[in-house]
């Protein structure tokens, strides 16, 4: 059996910075959450791209929005927007950027021990 564990994002275990956002990252019940902030300006394979060295997001993300709009595109040619209230499930192969002035917060159950490792 598991033990309680109580964390808070306002004291992360890790916090990974890269240009217009960072990732704040929580280690709890064997697994990892994170909470991702991308600010106005943020793209992915701008921002990302050069420290996961790969052409696409290769993180796979599950994920729940809690502000701003997202724009996402696959590699295999779909395109949408997610909003502050949506829940998403991103596989392996895709770009992603903020739309308008609001910065994007979402909470990453999938993919966040990789997302921005340097």
């Amino acid at each position: 059996m598991r033990k309680v564990e109580h964390k808070d994002f306002k004291k992360p275990d890790e916090i990974r910075t890269f240009e217009k956002g960072n990732l704040a990252l929580l280690n709890i019940g064997g697994g990892a959450i994170g909470l991702l902030t991308l600010k106005p300006g943020w793209r992915w394979s701008e921002h990302v791209k050069p420290i996961a060295k790969t052409e696409w997001c290769e993180a796979p993300h599950f994920q729940y929005q809690l502000s701003g709009r997202l724009h996402i595109a696959m590699k295999d040619g779909t395109e949408f927007e997610t909003v502050a209230g949506q829940v998403s499930c991103l596989p392996s192969g895709h770009d992603a950027w903020v739309v308008g002035n609001e910065s994007v917060v979402l909470v990453d159950w999938s993919g966040a021990t990789e997302y921005a490792k340097q």
